[in-house]
């Protein structure tokens, strides 16, 4: 499998397991700031490699009215000053290719959202930054499927690739996880994330708003660490109930720490039992 380098830190098998965390979009710099020093300090205290993840534009709400974030502008320059402050790498969602070659002068990887990750255009694009590039699996589409988009990114010279599972719809407002779809997109040769907050989503539930079960983030996140996932993506908010995107899923900053330590124990469990299945395999062939 190829690793992938985020700065001073690799993703991938036999690596200490990633994070991706943040404000699921940019409501003010103040915010950003606030959560990105906690990161900064829960990553030194747990030696976790964290890179920060906020949006400055969310295109995909589920009302006219929702709150979609400051914009392209006044975003990067908040995550510039993120990056700055707390020496953090940083990963935003982009929408179109100008937004992908604006955002790789700030960002360390580029995220593709879900719905869009069969757009030609958009990953050829990012890919030609050079970032890293996560693209997160369509809930619509099957994890064998996405060998097409891996194919399409190193098309560019890019091998700098990560996928992200993020549950798959199942009938209306509901979204399951195949845990299988994390060994199946490793078999690409890529690293793969599990993003357990945007996975315990029922989009749509509330009519106006997407709904949420976020009391299994920590089953499904120890089940995707137990499946071989290689780095884990977690919104997080100091008070989500009163956040302005995605309120009903983000992960309370402040229960952020014991989850952690749990999942990092299973981690190194999980690592040294794929290592042992390695060996043998070796040895068997």
């Amino acid at each position: 499998m190829q690793m992938v380098r985020v700065r001073n830190f690799l993703i991938g098998p036999g690596q200490a397991l990633a994070l991706i965390a943040g404000p699921c979009v940019i409501e003010s710099e103040e915010l950003a700031l606030t959560t990105a020093e906690f990161l900064k300090a829960l990553s030194e205290e747990l030696s976790i490699p964290i890179i920060f993840k906020s949006s400055y534009d969310k295109a995909n709400r589920s009302s006219v009215h929702s709150f979609r974030g400051l914009g392209i502008e006044e975003g990067l320059a908040i995550l510039q000053r993120v990056g700055q402050q707390f020496d953090l790498p940083l990963l935003t969602d982009v929408h179109s290719p100008e937004e992908a070659r604006a955002a790789a002068e700030v960002c360390d990887v580029l995220q593709i959202p879900a719905f869009l990750c069969r757009q030609t255009d958009l990953l050829l694009a990012a890919g030609r930054t050079g970032r890293v590039i996560n693209v997160k699996k369509g809930q619509f589409v099957a994890p064998w499927n996405m060998g097409t988009v891996v194919e399409k990114l190193a098309s560019t010279g890019n091998q700098n690739i990560l996928l992200t599972e993020r549950g798959f719809c199942l009938g209306y407002n509901n979204l399951v996880c195949d845990m299988r779809s994390i060994p199946i997109m490793q078999g690409f040769g890529v690293p793969v994330v599990f993003d357990a907050t945007h996975s315990v989503q029922l989009p749509g539930a509330h009519g106006n708003e997407t709904g949420a079960e976020r009391e299994f983030i920590p089953t499904l996140s120890a089940a995707a660490i137990a499946a071989g996932c290689n780095c884990l993506f977690m919104e997080t908010h100091p008070d989500p109930d009163k956040a302005k995107s995605d309120r009903s899923c983000q992960m309370p900053l402040y229960e952020l720490k014991p989850l952690l330590q749990k999942l990092l124990a299973l981690y190194a469990v999980a690592s040294e039992l794929y290592t042992v299945e390695s060996k043998v395999g070796m040895t068997c062939c």
